[in-house]
């Protein structure tokens, strides 16, 4: 249980005894800690540091009392990066608009390239009611730019007078085409930091803007946020404070677990509202230590729902699994929570008179981290003291430092993505841009390989 209203990182279940390799990684807490203090006083780990916080504090505040309360929704063109924090935001945070009859503020993100979705959105929003949050640090993400293309034009027809007004780009400060659009049109705009990468960047202008709009405490996020950051941000952490961060031993036992041949992460979250959290955790993890070989592979994962359709491999299937099991923590004295069950229950289920729906979960809960750690799957337990926006940025932080540090132990840079670029690359030779002569050359290749096709 989560004593004292402590949030709590619980190692009981980690299978520590199965690993070889603890001991020497842990021992590598001064070469960690001396790389951290390096490459934040250079300003390469934004992200930890917030040294962008003070002036997007104001300008949020700004942009609350001004610009995002004249709308009723936010169109977030953003893909990646650029939407998972905000989506995972907003289920937790604002879900009125996922339930009936809400008439409240609506937050719609557009994070592929669906032709009939895009359509779809830009028949219904009402274009005097809309504000477009268009999200790219680069400037030239072809999925967003391919968006932005048509919703500029659809805002330009239907609001041909104050079409600019109903822009908001998040962008570099000086470099790629949005910032040469905002330029030359005037356009509003909310800077993307120096060194800040989309997977990294939701407690930024990124996630905040969107969280700002719906109102969601963004400032409790923040102070969440910093709370697990700030200690490993100060100057002069040495190698005790680092060993004693939980965020080292989370990447001691990542790194451990790999070396141990345990290739997949469940992220199995029993706060329903939070689901999407393992969405952004996903993209954290896959794509900051799947590099030369190396790696493991996260799985998303909901309770109780998956308890019914996925949890028979992740208990039975084979040993290469550990899960990150993330719930609220109950004390004794918890007012049980939901409707009570009626007394006129068949004896079958007698068992639930006098309880109340919300004592399900919980239970639930328990029963699957105890089926987990019988069936010898690793598990670290991350317990909440309460599911609000302080605790999301504690989570938030924690899982971002754990990333960056499960990288160095793997010797890999855990900030960059080069195999997402090769594929980018690919796209955007397929579409006819210019230069590109090796892409193009091998697109032809496979293109021209023959067609190995079973119909069914």
């Amino acid at each position: 249980m989560t004593a004292g209203g402590k949030d709590v990182l619980d190692w009981t279940g980690a299978r520590w005894d199965l690993f070889s390799t603890s001991a020497v990684l842990r021992g590598r807490a001064r070469e960690m800690a001396e790389k951290l203090g390096g490459e934040v006083a250079s300003g390469r780990l934004p992200f930890l540091s917030l040294p962008f916080m003070p002036e997007l504090e104001k300008r949020l505040a700004e942009l609350e009392s001004g610009l995002l309360g004249r709308f009723r929704h936010m169109l977030l063109l953003g893909i990646g990066g650029s939407s998972l924090g905000a989506r995972a935001l907003q289920k937790a945070f604002a879900p009125g608009q996922d339930l009936p009859g809400h008439t409240g503020k609506c937050l719609w993100i557009l994070d592929n390239v669906d032709a009939a979705t895009l359509e779809t959105h830009l028949l219904r929003l009402p274009p005097a009611e809309t504000l477009v949050y268009v999200v790219s640090k680069s400037g030239d993400t072809i999925e967003t730019i391919g968006q932005y293309f048509l919703v500029k034009d659809w805002l330009r027809r239907e609001l041909p007078d104050d079409w600019k007004d109903h822009l908001l780009l998040n962008t570099d400060e000086k470099h790629g085409y949005l910032r040469r659009e905002a330029d030359t049109f005037g356009l509003t705009t909310v800077p993307v930091p120096d060194n800040l990468g989309g997977r990294y960047s939701a407690i930024s202008a990124v996630g905040l803007v969107p969280a700002a709009f719906l109102g969601i405490d963004w400032r409790a996020l923040v102070r969440g946020f910093r709370e697990v950051a700030d200690p490993l941000a100060a100057p002069g952490l040495d190698a005790a404070g680092l060993a004693a961060h939980p965020s080292f031993e989370f990447a001691v036992w990542g790194k451990s677990l790999m070396d141990a041949g345990y290739c997949e992460l469940i992220t199995f979250f029993y706060i329903p509202q939070w689901a999407s959290f393992a969405d952004w955790f996903a993209q954290l993890w896959a794509e900051s230590l799947g590099k030369n070989g190396q790696g493991s592979q996260p799985i998303p994962a909901v309770g109780v729902t998956d308890q019914h359709s996925v949890n028979q491999m992740f208990l039975d299937g084979p040993r290469n699994k550990a899960c990150l099991f993330v719930e609220r923590g109950r004390s004794e004295v918890d007012a049980p929570e939901g409707l009570p069950f009626p007394e006129d229950l068949p004896e079958i289920f007698e068992y639930l008179r006098g309880r109340r729906f919300g004592e399900l979960l919980p239970a639930e809960a328990l029963g699957t981290r105890m089926a987990l750690c019988r069936h010898q799957v690793p598990l670290a337990g991350m317990r909440l003291s309460s599911a609000d926006e302080h605790a999301a940025g504690k989570l938030m932080a924690l899982c971002g430092a754990a990333t960056l540090l499960t990288g160095w132990l793997m010797g890999i840079n855990p900030v960059d993505q080069p195999a997402v670029e090769l594929g980018k690359r690919l796209a955007k030779a397929r579409l006819g841009a210019q230069g590109l002569a090796e892409e193009k050359a091998a697109l032809a290749a496979f293109t021209s390989g023959g067609d190995a096709a079973q119909e069914f």
